[in-house]
Order: C-alpha cells, then structure tokens, then sequence
C-alpha cells in the first residue's frame, strides 16, 4: 500500500515536477519518457483506458520493455477537449489511485500515455500518426454505442448524421472526423504506401468485440471504396479480447484527496477497484508489448471469458442499478449491501445467466460470480447508480437481451432478466418513487421516456421499441414475467419487488 507523506503545499503534477511527486511517497515513472515511440493510437481516453490499457503499458515500461508502444491518445469529440488541456498540461501524466475495500490506498503516477491529439481540431494529424510505420496498434475505448451497429439487424448504420457528415466530406476531397473515418483513411494511406496496416484492438464491452470492430469498420470502408474495404477484411487483424476493471468517473472528492491526502495537484486523475483482468487474443502481424509479462491473459478463443463477464458483470450491473436507484441508493456499494438486491443478483447469475454460458478455461464459476458480489460491495469505489444506469439502450441489448432469448430458446428461465428490463422500463419514467425527477442519460432519451409515460395505460408501451427489444413484444411467456414485475414496480414499488423476486424458490 502507498505510504505517503503529503507536503503542505500540493505539488502540481507535470514533468518537471516529478521528483518532489515521487518525495511524497507516490510512485513515479522511473523510465525516461523522452525516448518513448508511441507505438500505440489510442481512442477514447478517459478513465477505464487509463485504469486498464495505460496502466498495463506503464507497468511494462517500468520493467525496461514495451519502449515501442507509449501510447498516443485521440479524442474524437468537442467533449474531449477538457482532456487534451489536461494531458497537455501534465505531460500525459496522471495519478491512478487503487481503493481496496479496507480503505487503503495505491497510488501511481502513469507515464505510458505521451502525446494526445484532437481530431476535432487536426485530422489531418490523427490521420498522419496511424498511417505512420511507427504505429502498431489502434486501439479503442469509444463505448459500447461507438461502433454504430443496429441492436437488432447488427448492420452499420450509415444514416447516423455523423457518418453521414463524414461521407459527404470524403466524397468531396476533405477529411473525415468519425473514428470510423479518420482509422479508415490511415489504413488508406498505409496501403498506398506499402505499409503494412497495424492491428485494431478493440477494448469496449461488445460480444465478440474484434469481430464487430472488423465488421463495422469494413462496412464503413465500403462506403468509402469496396477495393479499400475488401482489403482491410483480407489483411487488417481485429484481434478479440475481454476487460475488467470498475472505474468509476472522477469526482471532485477524488481530486480533493489527492490533493490532500497525496499532496499532488492532479487535474484529472483515475480511480479504480483494485481487481483486474485482461483476457486477450494474440492476433498482432506488427508485433505487441509483452502483455503476458502484465497479467494479460493471451488465449486463442477469447469468447467464453466475453460471455462471463458480459453476462455476468455487466448485466448485474444493469441487474442493480434501477431497483438501487428506485430503491432510494445512489451507489453501487449501497445497493448490493442490501441483502434483497444481492439475492437478486446471485438468482440471476445461477439461474439465467451461467446456463448460457460456454465453459470457461481456468474459472471457477461460482468463486467468480461470489467475487462480483464483493466487488460491487466494496464502499471505497463509490460507484454511482447513475453511471451504471446511462446508455441502456446500448448496454441492455448487448448484455442482457442475448441471455433472454437463449433462455426463452431453451426453455430456460427468464424471470429475473424479465425484471430488470421491467425495473429499466420504470427508471426510464424520469421520476422516482419519491417524484424527484431522473436525469435519463441515453442516446435515446427522450423516445424511451416518451414510451415509459404511456406504460400505465398501454403497458407493453416500453418494450415495443423493435429497435431495441426485436420481438419480445410477441413473446407471451417474456411479456408475462415482464409485466408481473413492472406491475409490481408501479403498485408496491422497487423494493418491495425486489424482495419478492429474491424470495422465490430457485428450483
């Protein structure tokens, strides 16, 4: 743990500063970053990739290796341009903080990530740093809803007004903005040059992520140039791979104690839970850091470990964050404590999920699914139901959805699952139990409240978005289980449903 000595005065976190940092007691890049190759071009650096991929290289790079892949980050959107003042105010440094459940502390300043590129301001030199001979690996944190799939065809959606945009520009000689475009254009030049294309490893929570990547990637290129696509499909690798880490956002609490409990002055740091896992494909033509030589597990099939955690991880948390917030908790760690949501959570991952699960090399299953329940418990993560409860729309269908319908394909049970789209139906009203309203963070907002408001009269009104639930509207054994608990959230209110449904028997 890290035994710290905070100065009176906070030290401002940069390059120049790391002496009187590493005097506080925090570990400190002990590697010189001057000689770093930014091997690496990373999208979508907030705090999961600096708690995770980051994290990994710098571990590396602090054992004298991976010197060919530091990291350079993209930001994509306006919103990203908080992150380039930081990151270029503190040299791509950042101090992440590992809070174990005793209430200790770890804290390490990363130095893997050394130079951050806007592409709202410069594409052109986004695009020049992939197509560069330098650059290995592209890889992507951009959200479960960055690759722009329909949830129910599983096509590209090119009629997204940002694809769209980015087509026009193209056609017409200018540069594309997307990240869809702007890695497309690189592999463009790569291939007009004689270089071979690096690796796109994408990191985000989707089954089979390296396989949609590939898919969306090539369909996006075929717009652009069927040649172009044809080509990526035939030589550019979408390696598969699985993370696990719960980082939650940073807060101002969380700079406060760093400021003062570490004496460091960090604009943007990162905090996590201590567990982590990296389950990975080793599909790398150009060659990758020694991840094995971080704690990354390098497989030939990474899909069994997709589907624990996906199944399992995520869609718990889809499993407790509406009945916690309705419940009247605003954090995960106080929800799962509660022992009707934790019962719930347990019934769902014995009973629905793990009978969809393939068998998983090296896993015991129930001391996993036991860990998930102590992770979430952990106080000192202070994860918010909020958090978990944003973008449903692209987390339920890809976490939750695919265990129903294997379950109502088998004759499986379906009783719980039916219930937390029920519980997400009710959150989606926009008020609480208590009339407060509900901030719904969703691509989708206002089109599930607008369903969600006219559920009391036309009760099957949320879920028939197709768009979203395919077919289940016509599944009368789903809309039955559904509607007994939707029924029960309006009349006795989430606890009281969540108690009933961790009461039934589990045979």
């Amino acid at each position: 743990m890290t035994d710290t000595h905070a100065p009176t005065t906070p030290v401002v976190l940069s390059p120049d500063t790391l002496g009187a940092v590493a005097a506080t007691g925090v570990a400190v890049p002990g590697y010189d970053r001057a000689g770093l190759v930014a091997g690496i071009v990373h999208f979508g650096v907030g705090g999961f990739h600096r708690a995770h991929q980051a994290m990994v290289i710098d571990r590396l790079l602090s054992e004298g290796k991976a010197r060919d892949f530091a990291i350079c980050g993209v930001g994509v959107l306006e919103q990203d341009r908080r992150m380039k003042e930081v990151m270029d105010a503190q040299g791509g440094l950042y101090t992440l903080v590992l809070k174990h459940p005793d209430g200790s502390r770890e804290a390490r300043v990363i130095g893997s990530i050394v130079d951050y590129l806007l592409a709202v301001d410069d594409p052109e030199g986004v695009i020049e740093r992939m197509a560069s001979p330098e650059t290995r690996i592209v890889s992507l944190t951009v959200t479960e809803g960055g690759y722009n799939f329909h949830h129910v065809t599983g096509e590209f959606d090119e009629s997204t007004p940002a694809v769209v945009a980015d087509l026009e520009a193209v056609r017409s000689g200018g540069l594309p903005h997307t990240t869809f475009g702007l890695v497309t254009a690189a592999l463009q030049r790569r291939r007009e040059r004689g270089i071979e294309p690096f690796t796109v490893m994408s990191c985000d929570n989707i089954p089979g992520n390296g396989h949609v990547a590939k898919q969306m990637f090539s369909a996006y290129a075929a717009l652009v140039d069927p040649e172009l696509a044809e080509w990526m499909r035939a030589t550019v690798s979408f390696p598969n791979c699985m993370v696990d880490r719960i980082t939650p956002v940073t807060s101002d609490d969380d700079r406060a104690e760093v400021r003062d409990g570490l004496g460091i002055d960090d604009a943007w740091p990162v905090v996590a839970e201590p567990f982590f896992q990296w389950v990975l494909e080793d599909d790398f033509p150009l060659g990758r850091p020694a991840y094995e030589d971080a704690d990354v597990q390098l497989v030939d099939d990474v899909e069994p470990y997709e589907f624990m955690k996906l199944r399992l991880l995520n869609a718990s948390h889809q499993g407790l964050c509406y009945f916690g917030y309705l419940s009247g908790y605003r954090y995960a760690h106080e929800a799962t404590s509660d022992p009707a949501i934790a019962g719930f959570l347990r019934d769902y991952m014995d009973l629905e999920a793990t009978p969809t699960l393939p068998e998983v090399p090296g896993i015991d299953l129930d001391r996993y699914k036991a860990t998930l329940i102590e992770r979430f418990q952990n106080p000192e993560v202070r994860d918010t139901l909020a958090r978990l409860c944003a973008e449903s729309s692209d987390r339920i269908p890809k976490w939750l959805l695919p265990v129903v319908r294997e379950n109502l394909a088998s004759g499986g049970a379906i009783t719980r699952s039916a219930a937390i789209v029920a519980s997400w139906a009710r959150y989606a009203e926009a008020v609480d139990e208590q009339g407060d309203p509900i901030t719904i963070v969703d691509r989708l907002a206002e089109r599930l409240t607008a369903a969600a408001l006219t559920q009391r009269d036309d009760r099957l009104a949320f879920l028939r978005d197709r768009e979203v639930f395919g077919d289940l509207v016509d599944d009368e054994r789903f809309t039955a289980a559904y509607l007994d608990a939707l029924d029960g959230l309006i009349a006795d209110g989430a606890h009281a449903t969540v108690e009933r449904l961790a009461a039934l028997p589990r045979d």
